[in-house]
């Protein structure tokens, strides 16, 4: 008897003891990086090039997946709804703050629901037209679009994306009549562009600027606070007539919310190390965008600027998705 309960406390020891044992350091085990596009655009080029670098630094395979679907609220709602842990991160783009007015029922809620990282970047948008438009100017624009209510025409790469609330927020703000041409994604919507089929188009400098050398097209202003470098002879919006005109694509890094702080410390420190790497510069300007690399606080203060912001226009227009 006395050797069963020496032994029964010789197991209540061990179990105590291995009940104490820290969990092991994060990250322990692959991390999922999802994206709420498909494969090969922007957002998944970006998404594979900080997951290569976070992998280097953390030491634990980073695996992007694309759940594409819905202006990216598969994905959104997926790691809104995962575990706490570090383990499932998004990287969310200017849809999470449009989505929040444009869909009646997203599926979740951007600044409830996520713990916040870092933005990872930002793509200012041009103001793209047919050089058969004859206008050279944003102020040549507006004055043809008043004195042809309706006849011209922007093309997006689908209702409540960033380049359809760019036409909308031009038109609003100019007090045109324009006449809003979606397309099932952006490469349909440049090419009918090219075309003629339709007068004008908010797009990334990336897509633009090609054509805008081989004269197939004529960028008459960057929505954005400054010149872009790649730019430098096509003004602002600013500068053009329209102040506080800004547009730009971004992403940024998500957790689920509860994710405890040191985790969040973990992950902003790799994300702002690999932001800063010269290949990484390089990989990003190519893009036509920028790195950012700011605080946790400063990337919510900017996703819920840009969630009031957006939902005035898409108020203004009468948008709603279903």
């Amino acid at each position: 008897m006395k050797r069963f309960f020496a032994l029964l406390g010789a197991f209540c020891l061990a179990s105590s003891a291995l009940a104490q044992t820290p969990p092991a350091p994060y990250p322990a085990k692959p991390i999922r990086l999802l994206v709420g596009y498909a494969p090969g655009g922007a957002t998944d080029i970006i998404a594979r090039t900080i997951a290569g670098k976070l992998q280097e630094s953390l030491g634990q395979p980073v695996i992007v997946e694309n759940r594409a679907g819905a202006t990216s609220n598969i994905a959104s709602e997926m790691v809104a709804k995962s575990a706490p842990d570090g383990y499932t991160l998004l990287l969310g783009t200017i849809a999470n703050a449009t989505n929040m007015t444009a869909y009646k029922t997203p599926g979740y809620d951007t600044l409830r629901d996520f713990a916040f990282i870092t933005q990872t970047m930002s793509a200012p948008s041009v103001l793209a037209m047919h050089p058969s438009v004859p206008a050279r100017t944003l102020k040549e624009l507006i004055a043809l679009a008043k004195a042809q209510p309706g006849k011209l025409s922007y093309a997006s790469s689908g209702t409540g994306g960033s380049p359809h609330l760019a036409g909308e927020l031009l038109r609003l703000r100019a007090g045109i009549d324009l006449l809003h041409v979606p397309y099932k994604g952006a490469t349909p919507a440049m090419t009918d562009l090219l075309g003629g089929q339709v007068t004008m188009s908010f797009q990334t400098a990336l897509s633009a600027i090609p054509h805008l050398q081989s004269g197939k097209l004529n960028v008459i202003a960057v929505a954005a606070h400054q010149r872009m470098k790649q730019l430098p002879n096509v003004p602002t919006m600013a500068e053009a007539g329209l102040p506080d005109f800004e547009v730009s694509s971004w992403n940024g890094l998500f957790a689920p919310a509860k994710t405890p702080p040191e985790i969040l410390a973990k992950l902003h420190a790799a994300t702002v190390k690999a932001l800063a790497l010269p290949d990484v510069r390089e990989k990003l300007a190519a893009q036509g965008a920028e790195g950012v690399g700011n605080t946790p606080d400063e990337f919510r203060a900017y996703v819920r600027s840009e969630i009031d912001k957006w939902a005035k226009v898409i108020r203004a227009s009468g948008m709603a998705i279903e």
